[in-house]
This record gives structure tokens, sequence and C-alpha cells, in this order.
């Protein structure tokens, strides 16, 4: 019959392979594994797992430099300044002129003309008839506070395409946010601290390299 393990000679293995201090009763040891008895951190599953944690740690690291490189050229901001279709489809282009309108407080009218553009691509029914509802609440009503401005013939029109929504009932409306924009908040943009700042950094970039 096989010989106990005695209470005194089990603490005398146990006090051989774990080197930390002993842990208060019923407290969990750190870094202990199903796998590793002595509950020490050297057991090769602990190295695995800690290595893969380390993995992940450079894999995030290395997607968030991805996106801050991910800075306009040079080529692509002076762009900017000779065509103002040319810089509402540059997704950088957008996102500088936002902030741009933000100061303004004009910000609404860059968000209506994205959702009227979102808005041209969707087929189904119903989905149509939900965005044109959420666009007509958020940007068109008179009692929202993010209401643009709109000629009271064209209101009266997408009044009565609500009754039948489509894709492109907001198209005149969306046009006259453009040649708003256009006329209006694009020449001042190009002369503002935000557009120059940028194309002054795009230009030292490209001389030190």
């Amino acid at each position: 019959m096989p010989r106990s393990v005695s209470g005194v000679e089990m603490r005398k293995r146990q006090a051989a392979h774990i080197e930390a201090p002993p842990q208060a009763p019923g407290q969990p040891r750190p870094n202990t594994c199903c796998l590793c008895w002595c509950g020490c951190c050297k057991c090769l599953w602990n190295e695995d797992r800690i290595e893969r944690s380390e993995r992940q740690t450079c894999t995030k690291m290395d997607s968030i430099e991805a996106v801050e490189e991910q800075q306009p050229s040079l080529d692509e901001v002076l762009s900017w300044a000779r065509s103002f279709e040319m810089m509402l489809r540059s997704p950088e282009g957008r996102q500088v002129f936002r902030e741009f309108l933000r100061s303004e407080y004009s910000e609404d009218n860059l968000l209506f003309w994205l959702s009227c553009e979102e808005l041209k691509k969707e087929t189904d029914p119903v989905v149509v008839e939900e965005k044109s509802r959420i666009i007509y609440e958020d940007y068109v009503s008179i009692l929202s506070p993010k209401e643009v401005s709109l000629d009271s013939r064209v209101r009266e029109g997408i009044n009565q395409n609500l009754a039948e929504p489509s894709n492109l009932m907001y198209e005149e409306a969306q046009f006259q946010i453009y040649t708003l924009m256009h006329r209006d908040s694009f020449p001042r943009f190009l002369n503002s601290s935000v557009y120059r700042d940028l194309l002054a950094n795009r230009r030292r970039t490209c001389l030190d390299t």
C-alpha cells in the first residue's frame, strides 16, 4: 500500500518550488494556472500566456501608429485649394473642413450633405424611409437645433416627398447646402489657421524628408 505524504513533507516540497512568500489562506496565488500546481510564474503555460499578451499589445500599438501616420500629402492638401469637390471627396479633407466648420458653428451643413450622400446609396425601401425620416428630423425640421438653411420652395418639396420617400428626395436641398458651403464657408476655410497650419506642416515634412 503506498505511503501517504505527510503535511510536513508536502510543505517542504512546496517550499522548494515556491520562491515567493506564502499567501494568506483562501487567497489565490498570482499567475496560478490549472497546469502548474506550485503557482509559480515559470511554467511553460504561463510563459506562453505572457508572450501572447505582449504580441497583442504590440499589434495594437502598431495599429495606432498606422492610423496616426495616415496624414494627407502636400499635393493632396494643395489640391483642396483648387477644388472644393476634391476636398469633399477626401476623407482627410472632410475631417479638416469639418473641424473648421465646427469653429463657425456650421458643422451641421456638412453632416447634412454627408447624410444625403449615404441615403443615395440605399436601395432598400425600408431603410430609405427610415433614413429619410431621420434626416428630416435632424436637419430639416424647424424644431431641430441642427436645422440647415433651406429656402421655402425646397423645404415645401421635401414635405411633399415625405409621403413617398426616395433615396433622391433631398437632392435639391443637398445641392443648395453644397453651394452654400462652396461659396461661403470654403473661401474662409482656405484662409483659416486650420488649413494654413496643416499646409505649413506638410511643407515642413517634405523638407525634412
